[in-house]
């Protein structure tokens, strides 16, 4: 299941949900179309499955690149390093699942509303968490305020996701993801 949910990620992440058809998400999760519906209602709960799956994957890859890091400072790096690579080449191209969703499905889709809402909260907050951690090691000056930094770099984050998907290269993003570690000097 998880091979076929993967496979789906890849084709909402790259056409969408609307440009999706059953026959393309078919043919990236290796199903048929009566498999699928087997397992799955309809097209939107393979969606939210994938959709949650991504989510999961993501949120344990990037707690992966900040586990290492020794400060709160070298967390945000870390963070921001996280989606610079992420946005860049061929991964770049194909896009974030949420950032996608939020534009295509959110307004219309309370459930995957919810779910877009709660995947950037989680981002603000270890924004945050580690903004917080840099005031108490004193990498970070206590002068940067908390909230609206978490809020300028997730927002900073996902436009990374955005402008990746119109084709960047690793050096530009990792430059981009520097730049904005201005934020918290």
């Amino acid at each position: 299941m998880d091979m076929a949910l993967d496979g789906a990620i890849r084709i909402f992440r790259e056409r969408g949900f609307h440009a999706t058809s059953l026959g393309e998400l078919g043919v990236a999760m290796d199903l048929t179309a009566g498999s699928i519906y087997k397992a799955f209602a309809d097209k939107r709960a393979v969606f939210l499955a994938a959709l949650d799956r991504y989510v999961e994957m993501r949120r344990a890859s990037l707690q992966r690149s900040i586990s290492a890091a020794a400060s709160g400072r070298d967390q945000v790096l870390a963070i921001l390093h996280f989606y610079a690579e992420s946005s860049h080449g061929v991964e770049g191209e194909r896009g974030c699942l949420v950032v996608g969703s939020a534009t295509d499905l959110a307004t219309f889709d309370s459930e995957v509303a919810t779910r877009i809402t709660s995947a950037l909260k989680r981002t603000e907050k270890l924004f945050g968490d580690s903004i917080r951690l840099g005031h108490k090691d004193g990498s970070i000056p206590s002068t940067v305020e908390v909230a609206s930094t978490a809020r300028v770099l997730l927002s900073v984050t996902q436009g990374f996701r955005i402008v990746g998907k119109a084709g960047r290269t690793r050096a530009q993003m990792m430059a981009a993801a520097d730049q904005a570690m201005r934020l918290i000097d």
